[in-house]
């Protein structure tokens, strides 16, 4: 009798065991298994790595920006990538900070109902048959130029002249000899201002022997000087030649139609050469793959703190070099500089280890993609650790900023951001390589310059025009009695200094003001400067 029990006992626990195995394994088929699917990188299939893509292939490499709570997904990744770029940062973009104030740091600011405004009104004429031919030397760096350029279309118009497609500095301080084809889009500048000014690549043959007269504008001069002292030029010459392009003419109290045109010849006639534009959407796109990015026009370069007289934190003998540059450059008027003056009032740039307490203090994660816009930094990358150390995914057009301190590297992306191939038709070109720089700030999702210069503000305006995208201007004055304090040790980095930063900076994300135009005044005094374009935008009632 035990002994059948215990055969029943058995028996019901393999049948027990059976129907649990059976159970588990028709649970286990009939599960549904949900594999995220992360975005995937569309490589563009190109013959050679190294070689820009055709129109059609650049068709191809977009972006999206999918939702205002910074989602993106990236169609491209470099094609000379070993692998995806840093999808672990990319996945945390908020750094540790709450979502509300990632979107904070990234959003743009309202509109306010401000939209472009540069069509011609409507009493608006085509060019009249012109008087004789305008010549025009450019002078400064790419953005001083392209500013220049715009005032001489405008020029043109009023004295009405047919304007020669202007010529290029190539005696300043860069060197550069590039010609305007080589960084502009000569045809489609000739064309998109044909209702405006006969535009003509040279002078035609026949007028080799005409008369013609060098003519040095009068800086910020107004309608009264152009229609009446330049042109009645037209009586006794042919041709004149400007011998400078840049602040030839006022911003202020000019026809709309005449500020209206000078908008369109910045934000419409002046395109950049094809494969300019083809590489800087190439370089947009390859930071895009990181993530939201920021441009940093990080004016250091030797040039600048030269002429500025900055040397806060430099070596006695970095500050005799930048003095002894000054004096020797027979251009640059003031010689004599107290550098302390200068900075306490915010006339220098931030240094780059400024610049990283700022970044930090706004609440920008150290996983945020920066892209470095700017020439040779000076000091290198002694100059550069800090902020290396705080941002390590940080990039020029000519690739990474390494890092001095090699364990660093670990932290850091290996690849560069374009190849020595693909950079070298402009290499050795100044203003093709600013070009580079100018697309991928534009296109940034925030902007921020530690210096008010010339890009700077041409950055900013074209921002503004394209549809109020994120600038942030530092308050050079009011920093740098925080950072200060820093040194002194009466204040320490943390939320203290970042609610300081914030405040001060609450207002200087601002759009333009109540006024048709937007102007920004000249750091030492002077008359308001046009880097906006003007009529950037007017307010729909």
């Amino acid at each position: 009798m035990q002994r059948r029990r215990r055969r029943v006992v058995v028996l019901l626990r393999k049948m027990l065991t059976c129907a649990i195995c059976v159970i588990a394994l028709v649970a286990l088929l009939s599960v549904h298994v949900h594999v995220p699917v992360f975005p995937s990188f569309k490589v563009p299939d190109f013959a050679d790595p190294y070689k820009l893509p055709t129109i059609t292939q650049q068709h191809e490499i977009k972006y999206q920006i999918l939702s205002t709570e910074q989602s993106w997904t990236e169609e491209l990744a470099p094609p000379h990538l070993s692998q995806t770029p840093l999808p672990s940062r990319k996945l945390d973009v908020t750094g540790g900070n709450s979502n509300s104030n990632i979107v904070k740091l990234w959003k743009p600011p309202s509109n306010r109902d401000f939209v472009p405004c540069v069509e011609p009104s409507s009493n608006y004429t085509s060019p009249a048959e012109p008087r004789g031919y305008l010549l025009v030397h450019t002078n400064g760096g790419l953005n001083q130029m392209r500013a220049g350029i715009c005032d001489m279309v405008a020029v043109a118009r009023i004295i009405n002249a047919t304007l020669v497609v202007p010529e290029l500095d190539k005696r300043s301080f860069w060197q550069d000899s590039s010609n305007f084809s080589d960084v502009f889009d000569e045809d489609h500048f000739i064309n998109s201002l044909a209702n405006d000014v006969k535009v003509i690549k040279k002078v035609p043959k026949e007028l080799s022997t005409a008369a013609r007269a060098v003519k040095h504008f009068r800086s910020w001069s107004g309608m009264d000087y152009y229609e009446g002292e330049i042109a009645s030029m037209w009586e006794d010459y042919q041709i004149i030649r400007a011998a400078k392009s840049d602040s030839r003419l006022a911003n202020n109290n000019l026809p709309l139609d005449i500020q209206k045109l000078r908008c369109r010849a910045c934000y419409e006639a002046l395109r950049f050469a094809p494969q300019i534009e083809a590489m800087g959407k190439l370089l947009v796109d390859r930071m895009r793959s990181y993530g939201p990015y920021i441009a940093l026009h990080l004016r250091y370069e030797k040039d600048m703190l030269a002429f500025s007289g900055c040397t806060h934190d430099l070596s006695p003998v970095e500050a005799d070099e930048l003095r002894t540059i000054r004096e020797n450059t027979v251009h640059w008027k003031v010689k004599e500089i107290d550098s302390k003056e200068q900075r306490s009032k915010g006339y220098c740039p931030l240094t780059p280890k400024e610049v990283g307490i700022f970044l930090t203090a706004l609440g920008y994660p150290s996983s945020t993609p920066i892209y470095i816009a700017a020439g040779e930094i000076y000091g290198g990358d002694a100059r550069m650790a800090d902020l290396q150390t705080r941002y390590p995914i940080m990039m020029m057009n000519i690739g990474l900023v390494k890092p001095r301190n090699r364990n660093l590297m670990q932290e850091n992306v290996h690849e560069k951001l374009a190849s020595v191939e693909e950079l070298e038709p402009c290499v050795n070109h100044a203003s093709q390589m600013a070009a580079l720089d100018y697309i991928v700030s534009v296109e940034s999702d925030v902007f921020i310059p530690s210096y008010s210069g010339n890009m700077a503000r041409a950055v900013e305006g074209h921002r503004r025009f394209l549809g109020h995208r994120k600038t942030i201007s530092p308050d050079r004055k009011a920093l740098v009695r925080l950072f200060d304090k820093i040194e002194l040790g009466t204040i320490r980095e943390g939320k203290s200094l970042s609610n300081k930063v914030i405040e001060i900076h609450k207002k200087r994300c601002r759009l333009i003001d109540n006024h048709l135009w937007s102007t920004r005044s000249v750091l030492n005094g002077g008359e308001d400067r046009y880097y906006s374009c003007c009529p950037v935008s007017v307010h729909i009632h």
